[in-house]
């Protein structure tokens, strides 16, 4: 499945809001000035062909939801940023976030006990 562009992704995050929604209900999430509404049919028919969305028709127009979730693409795209920038090791990605963002005892502690389900 193909990366997200930053208005796919924006339009994405209006989708994940609701189950399904058409077009002009995507438009009218938009603060202003909105984009036109041939744009956001266009990313729309982009985000279909890229399988991050489907639509089935009601009278005369669609109704468009997300056929992934918004925790699927975080967990893709964490693998991407894994892969680009720590050479594949989630060990490498963790020891970079750790340097950098202290965490509270209580943090530590809920990342240990996640450490230790994942050895069983």
């Amino acid at each position: 499945m193909k990366q997200l562009t930053e208005k796919e992704e924006e339009l994405m995050r209006k989708l994940w809001t609701k189950s399904e929604m058409t077009a002009r209900e995507l438009l009218e999430m938009y603060p202003e000035p909105r984009p036109h509404f041939n744009t956001v049919s266009t990313v729309l028919r982009v985000l279909q062909q890229k399988g991050w969305v489907s639509y089935r028709p009601i009278g005369n127009t669609h109704l468009y939801r997300a056929t992934v979730s918004e925790e699927e693409m975080g967990k893709k795209s964490l693998k991407s940023i894994v892969s680009k920038f720590f050479n594949g090791s989630l060990k490498g990605m963790v020891s970079s976030l750790l340097k950098d963002e202290p965490l509270s005892k209580e943090e530590i502690k809920e990342l240990m006990e996640i450490i230790e389900k994942k050895k069983d």
